[in-house]
């Protein structure tokens, strides 16, 4: 089992390398790494991302197969099913860090401040449950000055649906709050900019624990 401090490290290194295009892996189709990996599953980091294309977490933090037990939906939203998913990845597989992996410019902010602003109307219900899930973390937004810097209000809201999602994962499940108090599970929010490809961590809950 690798401690999250241990797994936060490595996902720095990984997009270092990626920042600089520096690989140091394993071609990600290596046949006898494919035959172990039928065995049996360690991924040392679970990622809860966007399901933007721009943003492929294995590529971000130039990881391999078996690394990273990845989660994607529009968003970075956390619904029943994700939570789940982390859920099982924490207790099945000892995995000990989640990365809740936000992104400059997400498409899935943009549409929920748009309609926060001008509802649409028959707007798929499929859509409508992401816009309502992100819809708590950024409409108390557009009641602040950020409302007349559309930039700005992006990017603040960005943070502020990751921070929300990472407040679900730690308070909203019994089985992960039993994990962080009693087996060091970490939950941490970031943002991947797709600007430089640099990842920034936040509240990382791992002070004073060597990096």
């Amino acid at each position: 089992m690798i401690p999250a401090a241990e797994a936060l490290k490595r996902l720095k290194e990984g997009n270092r390398r990626f920042v600089g295009r520096v690989r140091n892996r394993q071609p990600l189709l290596d046949a006898s790494t494919r035959l172990e990996l039928t065995q049996v599953q360690e991924p040392f980091a679970i990622i809860l991302g966007c399901s933007d294309a721009r943003v492929p977490a294995e590529i971000v933090f130039d990881q391999g197969l078996g690394d990273l037990f990845v989660i994607r939906i529009a968003g970075n939203i956390v619904s029943p099913s994700q939570l789940g998913s982390v859920e099982f990845a924490a207790a099945r597989f000892g995995t000990r860090l989640v990365v809740v992996l936000g992104h400059s410019q997400c498409g899935a902010i943009r549409a929920t401040l748009e309609e926060l602003r001008q509802p649409a109307e028959n707007q798929s219900r499929n859509i409508r449950s992401i816009v309502d899930r992100v819809r708590p973390s950024v409409e108390g937004l557009l009641k602040t000055d950020l409302c007349r810097d559309e930039e700005a209000l992006v990017r603040h809201a960005v943070r502020a649906n990751v921070g929300v999602s990472v407040s679900h994962l730690r308070y909203g499940s019994d089985v992960l709050e039993k994990l962080i108090r009693n087996e060091g599970l970490t939950v941490v929010g970031a943002e991947y900019s797709l600007e430089t490809g640099e990842v920034e961590f936040f509240d990382d809950g791992l002070a004073g624990q060597a990096l």
